[in-house]
């Protein structure tokens, strides 16, 4: 990636930032998911109050909602674990929880949101739901410093087996010779 970008305009800058981060994962996004990535960053980019948001309570919050506000809940709620998985997995650790508890937290609030919707505005939560750990990656890319690279060797072995988070299986190729071997899904402790 480029160390200084110059763009006309911050929703030019995003989806440069956006393509390059997707291009460096070796997984281009399609164009739904590129516009999407890049609204939500341009909407959560004037939020600092959003490292102070519990996402359990506030997807059970959505959970008691109906209509329009349970949607618009459950959007956040997606969106902001996929920016905690994504760009601030740090966040993780400091509340004692693995990067996956966002990833399926995240993955959950979209899925419920694409049952509450008709078929075709349903149809791109459940892509995004699919899609979550290479949009994860794609936020990991864009930063200067992957965070991936910033997690314990044990936290990216973790982080791949459990999701197949392709970023987390490269820094942990990065750290170490070794060839790891992920555990089957469904054999976790926790």
């Amino acid at each position: 990636m480029s160390d200084l970008i110059l763009e006309p305009t911050i929703a030019a800058l995003w989806q440069r930032l956006v393509r390059e981060g997707a291009n460096d994962t070796g997984h281009p996004l399609d164009a739904h998911l590129e516009a999407y990535l890049m609204m939500l960053l341009q909407r959560f980019s004037r939020r600092p109050e959003l490292a102070r948001t519990l996402m359990a309570l506030e997807y059970l919050k959505a959970q008691t909602m109906t209509g329009s506000l349970r949607a618009e809940h459950l959007r956040d709620v997606g969106d902001q674990c996929l920016l905690f998985a994504g760009l601030f997995p740090g966040i993780a650790r400091r509340r004692r929880v693995g990067i996956d508890y966002f990833i399926d937290l995240g993955r959950s609030a979209y899925l419920d949101l694409a049952g509450a919707l008709n078929q075709g505005s349903g149809q791109l939560f459940r892509t995004l739901a699919a899609a979550f750990v290479s949009l994860m990656d794609t936020l990991n890319a864009m930063r200067a410093r992957p965070a991936f690279e910033a997690l314990s060797a044990l936290d990216q072995f973790e982080l791949w087996s459990n999701s197949g988070s392709q970023a987390a299986r490269r820094a942990l190729a990065h750290r170490t010779d070794a060839t790891p071997i992920p555990t089957p899904r469904g054999t976790r402790a926790h």
